[in-house]
């Protein structure tokens, strides 16, 4: 079993910056691909953005790229999600997932483990 733990989040303006870490426990997910979603008020999961195993092959969704990144350390077993030019769009419950398998996936329901998720707020 595999527990993830999200932080970071919090409140900022629009234009500035967070950055989010997932922490894995219960085993090592080095093997895992991991990926974030976020979901706002109303809406369905979407995801943001995605990594391989190994960080050699990452997904981030349009509406983020150029702004957000996502990156990994395998020896520390956290993923991390750099955000910049935050909008308030942005503004959503920002999940961490991982999946039993090395290849990045944007589809939800083939993550495995869920984090609790942490809340993203921009104000304009």
């Amino acid at each position: 079993q595999v527990q993830l733990i999200e932080s970071g989040g919090g409140l900022v303006q629009a234009g500035g910056s967070l950055k989010l870490s997932c922490a894995a426990s219960g085993r090592t997910v080095s093997s895992y691909s991991m990926a974030w979603f976020r979901q706002a008020p109303g809406k369905e999961r979407q995801f943001v953005a995605g990594i391989s195993w190994s960080g050699g092959r990452a997904l981030t969704t349009a509406a983020v790229q150029g702004r957000f990144t996502i990156s990994r350390d395998n020896a520390k077993n956290t993923v991390y999600l750099q955000m910049n030019s935050l909008k308030p769009e942005d503004t959503a419950v920002y999940y961490c997932a991982a999946r039993r398998d090395s290849t990045v996936t944007v589809t939800t329901r083939l993550y495995d483990y869920w984090g609790q998720g942490t809340q993203v707020t921009v104000s304009a």
